[in-house]
């Protein structure tokens, strides 16, 4: 019996650092996903501001970014509705509830994210199976799923 493809949603954090670095733990989520061995979820919101910083801090990237992007063919999901964003307002600051909110909304298995300081350690509460882990979090768990 074949196992169901993990589902993960990229934050832009991730996203970024899995594209700007040759190796480590983001390179490594994109590569399992450029393989098929899972599968990536963006929202709309990501892959803006993915765009907008890497033209700002990166532009040299900018053009490699965007058909990585092509090529890799995340699945892209609309950003939340207002209501969605409302109910994370309590866990999580309003810049973050939209993205914890279209990670539960886009039924991935685990949130990977840099972001330190508003997710990781945080004992989120999203009432959902949704883990919110690092990049290199996430590698350990993946190893772990398909022993």
């Amino acid at each position: 019996m074949r196992k169901q493809k993990t589902k993960v949603f990229l934050d832009t954090s991730a996203l970024i650092a899995g594209i700007a670095s040759s190796r480590g733990a983001a390179r490594a989520v994109l590569q399992l996903a450029e393989i098929g061995l899972i599968e990536v979820i963006v929202s709309r919101q990501v892959i803006v501001e993915a765009d907008r910083n890497i033209e700002e801090k990166l532009p040299e990237m900018l053009n490699e970014y965007r058909e990585f992007i092509k090529l890799l063919a995340p699945v892209l999901i609309d950003d939340p509705r207002q209501k969605d964003v409302e109910r994370f307002l309590t866990v999580i600051n309003s810049d973050d509830a939209p993205i914890l909110a279209s990670a539960v909304n886009s039924g991935a298995d685990f949130l990977i994210t840099w972001d330190r300081k508003h997710f990781i350690g945080k004992n989120i509460r999203t009432h959902s199976n949704l883990k919110i882990v690092t990049p290199e979090e996430f590698l350990k768990h993946f190893r772990e799923y398909i022993e």
